[in-house]
């Protein structure tokens, strides 16, 4: 119905973008998920990415290509670069650069043409990785931008870009998502998985998760290399 809120929902396939989408469906939503296959290491978050939409009832999934891997950059998009198997400072060699923002323009301009007036992303500014497209100073700037950059802004739909995630520890992410259902099973977070979906282990993501699960107190659904 045309009268139902529609949102975007930003999908990467792993543990944090699909409890947002849960989020989204609890609060009433009508969710649009878009996925980008913007030339990461592996497909296999980009099949999680349908799987998770689709278990968790969008309305649509797009997946729009581009191709960060032509400027390099970063472990996820230039194969030379190892991706760390162990934890860093600063900001890691994983960051992609304007990664979020690319992100969130083309999301921005799909919800136009939608006329929905909500963006959801799951960035993280307390268990993350010190990505600075992941603060809350970031998320809105890009919201105040986007609502001097659209029609709909300048005509006074205001767009909200909303980070439900951005104060949550991984294990209350966890948590959140088991109540409303979630299957994270379905789910992957790696960045080196293998195209079957496969786990490193070893990685900043996959040790992220390993802790959210074991905070949480409950079992790791992970299929990891090694087991």
């Amino acid at each position: 119905m045309e009268s139902e809120k529609r949102a975007v929902i930003l999908v990467s396939g792993g543990l944090d973008s699909t409890t947002v989408l849960a989020m989204a469906r609890s609060e009433g939503y009508q969710c649009y998920t878009l996925s980008f296959d913007y030339g990461q290491r592996h497909r296999a978050e980009l099949l999680a990415a349908e799987r998770v939409s689709e278990a968790l009832g969008d309305v649509e999934h797009k997946v729009v290509k581009l191709n960060l891997d032509s400027i390099g950059g970063s472990a996820l998009t230039d194969t030379r670069i190892a991706v760390p198997e162990e934890e860093t400072s600063g900001i890691p060699v994983t960051y992609v650069p304007a990664r979020n923002t690319v992100f969130l323009s083309i999301a921005l301009g799909w919800a136009e043409v939608l006329g929905a007036s909500d963006i959801f992303i799951g960035v993280n500014a307390v268990d993350y990785s010190g990505y600075p497209d992941c603060r809350p100073e970031y998320v809105a700037a890009f919201e105040t931008m986007a609502n001097l950059a659209t029609r709909a802004g300048v005509e006074g739909s205001k767009l909200t870009i909303h980070a439900p995630l951005m104060n949550m520890g991984k294990d209350e992410i966890i948590a959140t998502g088991l109540a409303l259902g979630v299957d994270y099973a379905l789910t992957v977070s790696c960045y080196q998985a293998t195209e079957a979906g496969l786990a490193c282990g070893k990685c900043d993501s996959c040790r992220l998760r390993k802790e959210g699960f074991s905070g949480a107190g409950v079992a790791d659904p992970t299929r990891y290399l090694d087991s």
